[in-house]
């Protein structure tokens, strides 16, 4: 049987940090996937979903605690770019919970899933979800979000995650898209210093979810590892809310030459600090391997894996 943790993971949250994955498309491509394709790993839903469930075991056995699902750039104007019907994309959508689902029963700790809810910049796959400032007002942008909100939803997993969001007007319609759902949220901003990608102060973006108890979870994803530590104070102190974390390797992306250019700068040594100034999800993005969360989890110690108070 399929495992599901006996715990709602916020309840987890105030018994102690927990582990979260790394970059999924990095494993992907460490297991030798193409992911040269608008879809990203997305497309593996429909072409080779155990490669998927591969990855995300990886994570699991390396110690991450909530697994992403492969939907970050998975949406129904996507799929219908490769000619799939709504009623195809919405079980793709469901597929990608139950694959991270499947994987969790690699371990024999408790693993929760959280179904990715990418930016709309991430369908347009032009770069905008590191732009944010789409000219689309917050009720297009909400009707956008809502249907594959609806589809990640019924296929239960543990909490939606709103993921780097480049934009607080984003935020926003994400906020509202999920509302009525049935499924608890984290929102986690994309960001450059202390401000969004579309430049808001971090903390009006960050104050959309205060006092919002369907968010369990604010915080920070897809940014330079320094950028990370004064975001999570910022979360923390306008929120009072645990706070997600999961930057990148440090690298940067060459657009123009397709490299990785530059040093990563990830440190698992970081997350103390992270912890001390209140996260409480603590992983990485992309370009963080299952090898850099096995650290993390060694650094945050037994009871980031198993939700124990310390």
């Amino acid at each position: 049987m399929t495992p599901v943790p006996t715990v709602p993971l916020a309840v987890a949250l105030d018994r102690g940090p927990l582990v979260l994955d790394g970059g999924l498309s990095n494993q992907l491509e460490a297991q030798g996937c193409d992911l040269s394709d608008d879809l990203w790993s997305a497309r593996l839903l429909a072409d080779d979903p155990r490669q998927i469930e591969e990855a995300h075991t990886a994570y699991a056995r390396a110690g991450a605690r909530v697994l992403i699902t492969s939907s970050y750039q998975a949406t129904y104007e996507g799929f219908a770019r490769r000619g799939a019907g709504r009623a195809e994309a919405g079980a793709l959508l469901r597929r990608s919970v139950e694959l991270a689902r499947r994987a969790a029963g690699a371990v024999e700790s408790e693993v929760w899933v959280a179904a990715s809810v990418g930016p709309y910049g991430a369908m347009l796959a032009d770069g905008g979800e590191y732009r944010g400032r789409y000219g689309l007002s917050v009720a297009e942008l909400e009707r956008f979000h809502r249907p594959r909100v609806a589809a990640l939803a019924e296929a239960g997993p543990d909490v939606l995650a709103l993921e780097t969001v480049p934009d607080a007007v984003e935020g926003e319609a994400l906020l509202r898209a999920v509302e009525g759902c049935g499924v608890p949220v984290w929102l986690s901003y994309t960001v450059a210093g202390e401000a969004t990608r579309a430049g808001q102060p971090l903390a009006d973006a960050f104050r959309l979810a205060a006092g919002n108890d369907q968010v369990i979870a604010v915080g920070v994803n897809c940014c330079e590892p320094g950028d990370a530590e004064r975001a999570v104070e910022i979360a923390a102190r306008t929120t009072g809310k645990p706070v997600v974390v999961y930057p990148n390797s440090g690298e940067e992306w060459d657009a123009r030459a397709g490299v990785w250019r530059g040093r990563a700068t990830f440190d698992p040594a970081r997350v103390r600090a992270w912890r001390a100034a209140g996260a409480r999800l603590i992983g990485g993005c992309c370009r963080v391997g299952p090898d850099r969360i096995e650290e993390l989890s060694r650094v945050l110690g037994g009871a980031a894996g198993t939700g124990e108070n310390q």
